[in-house]
């Protein structure tokens, strides 16, 4: 047999081998990379750049100092530093706190094709974790050219942190806007509208009882897109809803500067609420990003490949699903893998409890906009191994009329902001006619549209949400009032189903505001005892306002900050949430079918002001539900809620329970201190416009 040694000669081999073969450019030491570890990594030694473009001829990689604009080296890749369409390269000898990284993409031009390859720009590296040229608020120096990418080191100490992992039927969300949350100065918190700031009110949290917050959107934006100047004032965008990277917090958020430790205070937020089984949801936006369309900027993903990433028309224009200029490809291989990428990191990174989909279903849309029936990123997301405990919430509809409530494809994974219970219950409880049944329906779970086995605790029930009017306003105002917002009040929905209750806007009238009081208690309670996970926005538990503006996305200012001052001005209404928190906490029949019943009482029923009610009239007013169930430690529980949505009062007939049972009154939104007594007979009388509960006991 012939050693190696003969071997080699023979096939005129190298009898030298280099395991670890070394190039210079630019003054570095480089060496092919780690392939399948994408974005910036730092790893003993030096840093690792991995970077992908399907129709690039030539990526260049461009180092800089510090908010320095112009690159102290330009690194190109060389052609066997790529397999396929991935670039990797390991830099040596780099300090990731002494520079910043961007891209140069050379490739073909045809914006027919979508192809629009410009060699010239400086492009963020789409799996960028940290950005930097926009970490101050409100920056007006110029963006785009300017977005560099940092390289995170991830040393964060989760220590013995166990998420919560509640149940779905026992959430109770609470979505707040991180700067808006504790910006007012009656916030009275150290780090206004930071993280550190929210941090600051987990006591408040805590004291009023819900076990979810869901952050508007965190992914770092630009609020300077569309930055103008209205009667004096500056108007942003403020939402956050124009992402800019899909990996890296928004750095403007924390109260401290983390020099490539970005996202170290928004770890800390979460570790902190988990321990106190508070879990945290985000807000993604996965729809469109802030590159908008043909007239926007340039600065990544336009840039790697636009023709890929953007659902584009035939001539090469972007289509506009968003309605805020793009729509991102998220069912192409590529996107769709860049989604789950970044989900995962968030997860695992960040320890994320939970997400809400903006726009969801264009992530249902196929690569030339049309709906899919199984799409295939919506499949891998519900059963990724990786996201198998995390709440997935479709916002299921976009801005281009596809409304997909009740039928977004779902394998019983995905919830759904129900948008019909917002809507009929809106009608419902301001007196509207024939909207009895719908409201029942609702109450009871949404389950003419939620088949009950195949999309158990699908339905998300809101009043309000950060779209539209505070639950102050709801009652306050029968008109939007935009004018702030300089599109001459055109923008924001006309389809409110709000009541001003007899005044728009502030009056001093105390019937009027007597009534809006007890009307805010009357969405609440209902909210509280409906079947499905409630939703309410931060700041409806103390009656602040947006002053009629239902679309304030660009206000940075009162009209969007919580005025904390309500919470001591309106306590009554404070407590009054707290109380109806702890009460829907525990009575799981509330919440759950539980064992299918109690008393010879079905799981659910329907009641009019007699017992025994399945279909409502159109004139009718007044809604009974009653929920029973058997609970295993505290036996039988039933209980009755009871709406009346008419300008009278009406006599009502209880069913009738066991002799061992009696009815008593526990909630009455009539009165604004609660007392709890019993019931005497099978007859009570409702007041006009109020709420009752009642249980079995």
């Amino acid at each position: 047999m012939k050693d190696t040694n003969s071997q080699i000669t023979e096939l005129n081999l190298p009898r030298t081998i280099h395991l670890v073969p070394m190039d210079y450019i630019s003054g570095f030491a480089v060496r092919p990379g780690f392939y399948e570890t994408n974005g910036a990594t730092a790893i003993p030694g030096g840093v690792n750049f991995t970077v992908y473009s399907h129709g690039a001829t030539s990526i260049e990689l461009l180092l800089f100092h510090r908010e320095e604009s112009e690159p102290f080296a330009v690194l190109p890749f060389p052609p066997h530093y790529r397999i396929g369409q991935v670039y990797s390269m390991i830099v040596f000898k780099l300090n990731i706190e002494e520079f910043e990284y961007a891209y140069r993409v050379d490739g073909p031009y045809d914006p027919k094709k979508g192809l629009i390859f410009n060699k010239n720009k400086y492009l963020l590296d789409p799996y960028a974790k940290a950005i930097t040229g926009q970490s101050t608020w409100g920056c007006t120096s110029p963006r785009g050219q300017h977005y560099k990418a940092r390289v995170v080191k991830d040393d964060f100490d989760w220590e013995d942190m166990r998420p919560p992992l509640l149940p779905m039927e026992d959430l109770i969300i609470y979505e707040l806007h991180v700067r808006g949350f504790t910006m007012h100065g009656s916030s009275a918190v150290l780090h206004p509208g930071t993280f550190a700031g929210l941090m600051e009110k987990l006591p408040y949290l805590i004291a009023l009882g819900v076990n979810v917050v869901e952050l508007m959107p965190i992914f770092e934006f630009d609020e300077m897109q569309d930055y103008r100047e209205v009667d004096g004032k500056n108007l942003y965008n403020y939402w956050g809803y124009n992402t800019v990277s899909f990996f890296a917090p928004n750095t403007s958020y924390t109260a401290s500067t983390e020099y490539n430790r970005e996202g170290n205070e928004l770890k800390k937020l979460i570790q902190t609420f988990n321990q106190y089984g508070i879990e945290v949801f985000l807000d993604v936006v996965f729809n469109h990003t802030a590159e908008g369309n043909e007239k926007g900027p340039f600065f990544s993903f336009k840039g790697f490949d636009n023709n890929i990433y953007y659902m584009l028309t035939p001539d090469g224009n972007y289509y506009n699903f968003s309605g805020c200029g793009n729509s991102l490809n998220c069912n192409h291989p590529m996107v769709h893998q860049m989604i789950l990428d970044c989900l995962r990191y968030w997860v695992t990174t960040y320890r994320v409890n939970g997400f809400r989909f903006d726009l969801a279903s264009i992530l249902g849309r196929n690569e030339d906009g049309t709906p899919m029936n199984n799409p295939p990123l919506l499949k891998s997301l519900a059963f990724d191994p990786i996201l198998g405990d995390v709440k997935l919430i479709a916002e299921a509809w976009d801005a281009d009329g596809l409304y997909q409530v009740g039928t977004f494809p779902s394998w019983n994974r995905w919830a759904e902001w129900n948008g019909k219970y917002r809507d009929d219950m809106r009608r419902y409880i301001k007196g509207d006619p024939g909207m009895a049944q719908a409201a029942a329906l609702r109450i009871a779970g949404s389950r003419d549209i939620y088949e009950p086995k195949t999309r158990k605790n699908a339905s998300v029930n809101f009043f309000t949400c950060h779209d539209g009017f505070t639950l102050y306003d709801l009652f306050s105002y029968n008109e939007k009032h935009n004018e702030s917002n300089g599109w001459n009040n055109t923008d924001g929905s006309n389809d409110n189903n709000s009541w001003n209750c007899g005044a728009e806007g502030e009056t001093d009238d105390p019937g009027v505001l007597t009534l809006r009081y007890r009307m805010i208690r009357n969405a609440f309670t209902l909210l509280m005892c409906s079947r499905g996970i409630p939703m309410f926005l931060a700041g409806d538990e103390f009656c602040n306002t947006q002053f009629g503006n239902n679309n304030a996305y660009c206000h940075d200012d009162i009209t969007s900050w919580l005025d904390w001052n309500k919470l001591k001005e309106k306590h009554d209404i404070f407590t009054f949430f707290q109380n109806m928190i702890k009460f829907r906490k525990e009575h799981r029949v509330l919440r759950t079918n539980v064992s299918g019943g109690a008393c010879g009482f079905p799981d659910v029923s329907f009641h009019s002001v007699t017992p025994w009610h399945t279909e409502f009239a159109d004139y009718e007013h007044y809604v009974g539900v009653m929920f029973a169930g058997q609970e295993h430690h505290t036996g039988p529980e039933v209980i009755y809620i009871a709406s009346n949505a008419y300008w009278e009062e009406l006599n009502v007939t209880l069913p009738e329970i066991p002799e061992s049972m009696c009815w008593e009154v526990v909630v009455d939104t009539w009165h604004e201190s609660q007392t709890i007594y019993p019931v005497t007979s099978s007859e009570f009388t409702i007041h006009p416009r109020s709420v009752m509960v009642l249980i079995g006991k």
